[in-house]
This record gives structure tokens, C-alpha cells and sequence, in this order.
């Protein structure tokens, strides 16, 4: 059974940091996509990271600069390191995973979410 596990999150001010991790049980990281995913209040999902198996990696626009993903094959874990935190940060961020690249934008597994709030 696969299970994805975020925590992390919290609340900062502007301009803070937090770093999510995943923990990822029953997949192995090494699969085709992992990803971070988020949804803000009132809005719809959208994909924040993607990393593929052979380490290309895709940043929003939005966060290039600012975030960086990376994993630990060991831990089977991944995570978001995120700085420079603006309010339009704000939202529950989802690590996802897909074994299959071709369905990275919509993956098969999904982690219950963690909840990132950023104030001014």
C-alpha cells in the first residue's frame, strides 16, 4: 500500500522559510515522478515541482528562485525547501507521485496535505 506523508508546514511571516518533507512508504522515490502540488483557498491545483527519475527537475514560474526540491533515497523522503514565503504562498501543499511521467500533472497517489500560511 502506498502512502505519502507530508509535514512541515506552519505559519511565517513574509519572507520566512519552511521546509516540507514527504515520507513516502510503500513507492520508491526512484519512480518516475514525484511532485509538490498546492491549492489556496478558493482556487484550483497547481503544481508547484515535478522531478523526474532521471533528476530533470520543473519549477512553477511562481516559485523559481525560491523553492527547491530534493530527496533523500535513503529516508525515502522528499522535500520542499521554501524561502522567501509571500502571502500568495499560502496554501495546503501536497506531495504527489505517479509512476508513470505522462501523468504527472494528475499522479496516482496523493498525501493528505500540509497546511502552509504565510502573513504580510
Amino acid at each position: 500500500q502506498v502512502q505519502l506523508v507530508e509535514s512541515g508546514g506552519g505559519s511565517v511571516q513574509s519572507g520566512g522559510s519552511l521546509r516540507l518533507s514527504c515520507s513516502v512508504f510503500g513507492y520508491t522515490l526512484s519512480s518516475d515522478c514525484m511532485a509538490w502540488f498546492r491549492q489556496a483557498p478558493g482556487k484550483g491545483r497547481e503544481g508547484v515541482v515535478f522531478i523526474k527519475s532521471d533528476g530533470a527537475i520543473t519549477y512553477a514560474d511562481s516559485v523559481k528562485g525560491r523553492f527547491t526540491i530534493s530527496q533523500d533515497d535513503a529516508r525515502n523522503t522528499l522535500y520542499l525547501q521554501m524561502n522567501s514565503l509571500k502571502p500568495e504562498d499560502t496554501a495546503m501543499y501536497y506531495c504527489a507521485a505517479d509512476p508513470n511521467w505522462n501523468r504527472c500533472m494528475q499522479p496516482r497517489y496523493w498525501g493528505q496535505g500540509t497546511q502552509v500560511t504565510v502573513s504580510s
